[in-house]
């Protein structure tokens, strides 16, 4: 949990989890300032640095919203709340494809859901109108805070101020 740090884009917003290592450098590089420090220091052979636990990038950077972003189960089940997207079930989850590959269906955020295996199994490759088995909520690409939960999945109460 301390080996890790939140990055803050210029306007605050979180937009990433790094190492330690990696956000000493962006501060030696003058490229990012530490908001939230711990007690603990890092030390080197001349200086001692604070530990950082939140940092903010000093210029304003882009970030693709979800064209660069990977589909991952952890991400997809972090985005659905973890619950079967047909049922609500939260145990044997599975990963469906709302519109069935072998039917034409991409592997895109708008067209996976969290699913449970039985319900996985009972729509099977059949279009949601045709097994009559629609999802919950429409799929769409998650948020930042998703991939930062599924990045760090317990997070030092420091960073909570900039996760709202």
């Amino acid at each position: 949990m301390a080996e890790q740090v939140l990055v803050l884009n210029a306007t605050y917003e979180p937009i990433n989890v790094c190492s330690v290592q990696r956000a000493i450098v962006l501060v030696l590089k003058e490229k990012a300032e530490v908001l939230e420090r711990s007690a603990r220091r890092l030390r080197a052979a001349t200086r001692q640095f604070p530990w950082p636990y939140v940092i903010r990038l000093i210029n304003f950077v882009r970030v693709p919203r979800h064209e660069g972003r990977k589909i991952t189960r952890r991400a997809v089940f972090a985005r659905d709340d973890y619950t079967c997207q047909y049922c609500g079930a939260a145990s044997r989850l599975t990963v469906d494809h709302v519109v069935p590959r072998s039917r034409g269906g991409r592997s895109s955020w708008e067209n996976v859901v969290t699913s449970c295996a039985p319900c996985n199994s009972r729509k099977g490759d059949r279009l949601p109108s045709e097994a009559a088995m629609f999802p919950r909520a429409n799929p769409r690409p998650p948020a930042p805070s998703v991939f930062i939960a599924v990045a760090a999945p317990r997070r030092p109460k420091s960073w909570e101020p900039y996760l709202v």
